[in-house]
This record gives C-alpha cells, structure tokens and sequence, in this order.
C-alpha cells in the first residue's frame, strides 16, 4: 500500500523529504554531539523460544521465513485458530466465495500488533474491534512488516461470521527491494518461499495471502515472481480448499512500480495466476467498468479499492466512502476498503462505539448484509464484542477488571443504527457498563412505549432450515415489571410462503395474545421460565417451535408493555410509560444437541516451564503453562475453556462454595494457557487450576466436575530439622525473613509469618566487626554518589539549554521545507 502523508504527497516526494531530513540530522549531531549520559537499563530482545505472555508476531526477514523458525517459537501454538470457516461443515459449496460483488476490508489499523497482539486477551476495554462482519466476504490482516501472520483473534471471529481471512506479503522501499531479488533469485526459490508462507497459512488456520510487491523488479525476474504467485496461489489451493491469494495492484509485468488503477494488459498477468486484484485507491469513476469488461467472466475477482483516510481516493472515503461503493456496485465488481481504524485513529465523535456504527451503517446502506446467520445448530450468542469493564458468566461476576479479547466475539447482532432524537423513541444499543449476563455486555433497550403498541429491532437474518424434531429458543432478559421481551421470527416455506411466530415473553395475559393474534401467524408462550435468586433481574425463558421444511430467515426483537388486569371487564386504556429491558443471550438447539461433557477424569493435564520469582513479603509468582488433551487421543470439539485458580491456604479452605473461592484468569481458545507473574501470597500451600470446558450452545461443564491440575507451593525449609513453633503454636506459620538494620544488614531470622506474634529467632550467626563498620560506610558512599549524579544533571541541562535557540531555527526550517513541498505537490 502507499504511505504517502494524510494530504495528496507522492512516493518520490517522500522519498527526497526523507534524504533532506538525513542531512539536517547529520548536521545536528555533528554540530551538537549529544552528551554523554548514563544509559538507562534497556529490556532484554523478545526472544520467541523464550516464555512469556502469548503474542502474536510478524516475520520480518526472509531468512527466518526460510528457516521455518517460527514453528520454534513458544509462542507458535497459542496463535494457532480455532474457529473453522462457518457454514463449510454443512456445506461444501461454502469454501469458496458467492458469484456476487464482494466486499473485502482490509485492516491496517495503526500498523497493526497493538491491543490484539496479546493471544490471551489484554487489559484495553477501548481497544480497537470489528463488529460488523456481516457486511464483508474476505478480511486481511495487514502490516508493514514482510510476512504478516494474522493473530488468531481476527481469524476465529471472522471464521465463526463466515469471513476469509487472509494475512500479508510485503516488500516496500529500499529495503525491499534487496529482499524481492533474493526471493525471485531463481525460480526454486521463488517456489520455495511461495512454499514457506503456504505451510504457515495452513498451520495457523487462516486462508491465504494477499501479495504486495510494492516495489521495482527487474525485468529479468519477472517470470520468478510470476511464479511465485502462481505457484503459491496452487499449494495454497491443493492445501486448503477455498483458500485465496490477491495481487495488490503495484508493480507491472514491466517491473516498473506503477500503479494502475484499474484492470489492464500491464497487470492482468497476476490477476490471471490467482484468484483476485486489490485495485489501487486512485481510480475513476469509468475505471469499475473497464475493470470488469477486462476481467470478462471473473469481474467478481477484481476488488476496486477505497481508502477510508480518502488520500486520493475515489469520492473521498472517511464519511463519504459509501459514493465509490455506489459506484463499484452499479459497475457490478467488488469493493476492497483499506483502513477502516480511520473512525478510531482519527477519534470520530462522538465515541467509537457510536461512530463506528454510524461508518459501518453507510457500508450496510450503499452494499447491503453479505453473511446470514444462524445457519446451522446449536446456535449460541451473548452479544459480546470481546472488550469490557467486566466479565459474567450465566449471570455471575467473575470478573471486575477491563479487558479486550477478540476471541471472545460471539455472533453479532445486525442491530440497526439510528439517529432517531425523539426523547421517546427506543433505543437499541449494546451496554457495557451494566451487569451482563454472559461476556462483557448486553443489549439494551430503552424509551417510552404506549400501551398498545410494539417495537422491533433486527437482531439475526439466517439460513436455518427446519428439520423433524422441535427446535428449542432460550434466551435471557432483565427489565422493569411492566416491560416484556419476546422474539419474532421470521420464516419461509419451501413454497416461499411467508410465516411469522410471536415467542411472547412471559407473565404474557390472554389480552396480550389477543393483542398480537391479528399481527402475527402464531403467538407462543413460553414452555419454561427460570429466576435465579443469586443472579438478581435475570429472567431466563424457553419456548419450543416445530416448523418442518421451513427456513428461519430473520429474528427480531420485539418490545412490549404488559397490559393491566381489566377493572369491571373494562380494559383500561394505558398511555404512554417508561420502557427499560436488557437482552443477554439467545441460544438456539433442538433436544438431540445437549452438551455430554467428558469427566474429569477422561483429561490428561499437564504443565511446562513452571517458574517461581520471589516477591515481597514473602509472597512469590508463578508463571507455568497447562496444557490439556482427552486421553483416548480423540480430538476434542469443544471451542473454548474458562481458566480459574483456587488457592488453597496452608490452614485449609473455608466450607464456602467453589465457584465463590476462584479467580479467573481467562479464556483459552486451544488446549494451553499460560499463567504469567500470579501473586501467590505467603501462607498458601497449593494451587488448583482448573479448566471448565464451554460447549457450542453455550452450556457449561459444572466447576467441580471440570479437568484441573494441582501446583505445589514452593515453601522454604527452615535449617533445624525440628518443626518450629511461633507464639501462635502453628509450625506452618513460622517464616524466613532478612534483617537490614546496619549492625545486621542481610542477616536471616525467623519469625511469625503472619505478623500476629512476637516470635524471634536468629537462623544466620552474628556478623564481624568489619562487615558491620563497612555497612555503615556504604550509606555515606550512597549519598556522595547521589550529590554528584544531582551536579552531572544540572549542567547537562544548562548545555541542552544553550543549543536550544539553533535547535528551534532548524526546526522551523525544516517546517518551511515539508510545507513548499506540499504545496509544490498540490500545485503539480
């Protein structure tokens, strides 16, 4: 992709403003040498074998590439996905994309590996997401870096929406240039890397590359890069049906780095040898068109590209980027938008929650819903973004820190956006600051509803056939007493006739359904209705629907008012009332899909690089890594895990419940998780991990039947083999502890190791003569070291201040530079 500033500056421009900004670097420095300080001590380089908290990461040389040593790295098996493609098991037809126009988004979002990075979630509630995959085909994970290898996150929630997601290959710049030669140095190199990235794509679980040779080849290898393309697009294809590689429109069959614009003789070779063309942004308005009559029957494979930022792009992007997809889609090709994270980078008001669904509503408008869901049961949904302020799990806290996790994404309303200022008009948005019932929020729904009417809002459009046997709907709400919640489906026959199914909410009256007898096909009680005295305004209700041979095209929330018992047998008319409810999940199943969990025993848990750091008050952190497997070798099918602790004190534990004497740590997407730095206070014996296993429809195994793993507590010996008792006369209470007064200073005792005694004793002999006289001296060392360190620093400052005004009047010039420049470009 171009990098040029956010006005219209080109490539070679950036290119001499680069050159003139090495020399007035030089200068400086030659002028102002930088003084002399002492460096601060600088981390450790990331080291990949090492472990530490999973990350996702890119490739950066060919040489890692062709030594495959990324499958080394600790961090290998946490980035592998685990959410397979939805809709391809039922339906083989589904690998591959719909003869239609297409919409692919592609990320780059502030250089990509920020907030998402972190494999097991980060602590960011604002951190950056994509909720609307229901507008888009194909996703590309995109960085400047030379291999970009999406992180599992973006690859799990995509698949589950029924999104391809594809990673990066790059080259740019002067570096990049160096690296195309040695990759397209013959021809079995260039299959051989084409190799490499088709091994990673198929190991990692995502569905293939898009190539970005933004560079200048030389001609004499071009056929090399040509098969390097093709040869990539043919393992990536016989690896993984479906799968796809897209040229980006940069280099042509010349060499030369010139971008297109549109489909032509200069770059229609690649198109030829994959399976799409990402068109550069620039284009005009008759470009779609000559685009596609080149294509001939492949129009759908050339995505016209828009970039959000709107540098030079057809119709501007940012709010208007809907004009070029009017365009695009009139044209009958598809569309590729480049940077979506505008909304976010640039701090759209007034949120990014509500700018973000204002932006995606425009998509929706101009190019119309691509993905339906449900498809298939058991259908399972919280609603969850993957970020918050809290976590819930079947109504329960479990959790009050802020968190981000894309992995946690469950299927997403198609909640319509609305700017509806009517102070009485409901509101439908996803909150996040009120207890949840799953995940980290719910929808909700607020305004003033007049007794005899009713509001819907659009929640699901699927492709869910009925088979012979009931389909079961559950779902969970919270409100106020007088507001009801119920479902309405929407269904077609094989006829295409049209059926509509009220499951009306409960406490309904027989007015209520006499109320919706005339609107709808069917009203449905619910069958079955659960309140949780613990999980306080969590309604949840059930109601069972069999409609063989029809076809669930659309669910809708429907917002009513209970109506008041009739006074005398007159109904009383109600005007208009405050109406508040929350939805917080919907699952959908029929009876044959029940969940039938695994005992604990049937699990083989185990642990690697277990790691004990000392801390303060002689508390200490584990860092360990569990892994989990079903002994019988079969593989398991279960998408998720929640990971809690348990610690068990040396004293033994309370009679209070389990689930009250647990912390969670997270959710894990494959059979590994990985503990980092926890605290494990003094006075604790043991640590119990344990692993809930989470189910397709949503059900959990029950705490004290999950898999767990027990970790031993490190405790440190006392030196008498007697067991020694503090004045509380409990042996396992006694502790190691250092002295640091100047007549003892690094001399060991022991002592109470709860503070609640007065007990004493010496464990290290006394110290000599000299080591007491020499640690007296070191504080007075100390505070002469600190007084000449305090006189170093005021006159490095007072040197910095006389170089300030030449410093400012460099500046200033080099503004003035950058600023020529860009008029010069507007100008030309």
């Amino acid at each position: 992709m171009q990098i040029p500033f956010r006005a219209y500056i080109n490539r070679q421009t950036l290119i001499t403003l680069k050159n003139i900004y090495t020399i007035i670097h030089t200068t400086i420095i030659s002028i102002f040498p930088p003084k002399m300080t002492t460096p601060s001590p600088t981390p450790p380089p990331f080291n990949p074998t090492e472990p530490s908290s999973p990350i996702s990461y890119p490739i950066k040389t060919l040489e890692e590439l062709e030594s495959r040593s990324y499958f080394d790295s600790f961090h290998y098996p946490f980035n592998k996905s685990s959410v397979c493609l939805q809709g391809v098991r039922g339906n083989a037809a589904q690998k591959f994309l719909p003869m239609r126009p297409r919409l692919l988004v592609c990320h780059d979002m502030a250089g990509g590996y920020s907030d998402d990075k972190w494999v097991q979630g980060g602590d960011n509630p604002d951190a950056y997401a994509i909720w609307h995959w229901y507008l888009m085909d194909v996703f590309v994970y995109f960085s400047h870096s030379l291999v970009t290898l999406p992180p599992p996150c973006w690859v799990n929630a995509g698949h589950l929406h029924g999104v391809k997601v594809l990673g990066t290959f790059i080259t740019e710049w002067d570096e990049g240039k160096v690296i195309t030669r040695k990759l397209l140095e013959t021809k079995e190199s260039a299959q051989m890397y084409a190799e490499r990235l088709t091994e990673l794509a198929i190991s990692l679980g995502f569905d293939g590359w898009l190539i970005n040779m933004e560079v200048e080849v030389d001609i004499g290898q071009i056929p090399n890069l040509k098969e390097f393309v093709s040869h990539l697009t043919r393992t990536m294809h016989s690896s993984k049906a479906g799968s796809l590689v897209i040229w980006y429109d940069s280099v042509t069959i010349d060499g030369k780095l010139e971008w297109q614009d549109h489909l032509n003789d200069s770059n229609k070779p690649y198109f030829d040898a994959c399976d799409g063309i990402f068109v550069n942004y620039t284009w005009k308005a008759n470009y779609p068109k000559l685009s596609a009559d080149v294509a001939g029957s492949r129009k759908y494979d050339v995505y016209m590209g828009i970039d959000v930022f709107g540098r030079g792009t057809y119709g501007g992007g940012q709010w208007t980027t809907n004009v070029a997809l009017d365009v695009i889609k009139k044209d009958n090709v598809s569309a590729a938008i480049f940077a979506p994270g505008w909304v976010l980078e640039t701090n759209q008001p007034p949120d990014f929650q509500t700018a973000q669904n204002r932006w995606w509503a425009l998509v929706e408008k101009s190019w119309g819903v691509s993905q339906n869901y449900p498809k298939s049961l058991p259908f399972y949904s919280n609603f969850d973004q993957g970020h918050g302020y809290h976590i819930f799990i079947d109504g329960r806290q479990v959790s009050t820190n802020p968190w981000n996790n894309i992995s946690c994404q469950s299927f997403q309303p198609l909640l319509e956006y609305s700017e509806d200022l009517r102070p009485n008009a409901i509101q439908v948005s996803m909150n996040f600051d009120e207890a949840s019932y799953s995940g980290g929020g719910n929808i909700t729904l607020k305004g003033s509803l007049d007794g005899d009417t009713y509001f819907t809002a659009r929640l699901f459009q699927g492709e869910l056939l009925f088979g012979n046997l009931p389909v079961l709907f559950t779902f969970s709400v919270k409100s106020d007493v007088s507001s009801m919640v119920g479902l309405f489906l929407e269904l077609s026959s094989l006829t295409l006739e049209k059926t509509s199914v009220l499951l009306a909410s409960r406490g309904a009256t027989v007015l209520n359904t006499k109320q919706f007898s005339s609107k709808f096909s069917r009203v449905i009680l619910p069958h079955q209705v659960k309140r949780f005295d613990a999980r306080p305004g969590w309604v949840i209700q059930e109601s069972r629907l069999a409609m063989e041979g029809y076809t669930l095209t659309g669910i809708h929330i429907v917002c009513y008012k209970s109506k008041p018992d009739p006074v005398n047998h007159e109904i009383v008319t109600q005007g208009p009332s405050e109406y508040y409810a929350a939805l917080g999940h919907i699952e959908i199943r029929t009876r044959s899909t029940n969940s039938d969990f695994p005992p604990d025993a049937a699990w083989l848990v185990e642990s690697q690089f277990i790691k004990w750091t000392p801390g303060s008050e002689a508390s200490k952190t584990l860092s360990v890594k569990i892994m989990w497997k079903l002994k019988d070798g079969t593989a398991s099918w279960f998408p998720s895990y929640n990971i809690y602790v348990e610690r068990e004190d040396i004293g033994g534990n309370s009679n209070s419940l389990l689930e009250e004497k647990l912390e969670y740590l997270g959710l894990a997407r494959v059979e590994a998780f990985y503990i980092s730095n926890l605290v494990v206070p003094s006075g604790i014996s043991r640590l119990n991990f344990i692993i809930q296993v989470c189910s397709l429809d949503g059900t959990l195994q029950k705490l004290d039947q999950s898999p767990s793993f027990q970790v031993n507590v490190e405790v440190e010996q006392m030196p008498s083999p007697m067991a020694e008792l503090c004045l509380c006369l409990k042996p396992s209470l006694v502790g190691v502890h250092t002295a640091w007064a100047s007549s003892n200073a690094g001399r060991q005792f022991s002592g109470c190791a709860k503070c609640k005694c007065h007990y004493f004793r010496w464990v290290d002999p006394p110290l000599c003569a000299q080591l007491i006289i020499r640690g007296n001296h070191l504080e007075e060392e100390k505070q002469q070291l600190e007084t000449i360190n305090l006189g170093k620093k005021q006159n490095e400052a007072a040197g910095y201040l006389e170089c300030s005004t030449t410093m400012t009047m460099l500046l200033v010039t080099w503004l003035l530079i950058i600023s020529s420049s860009y008029i010069f470009c507007n100008k030309a």
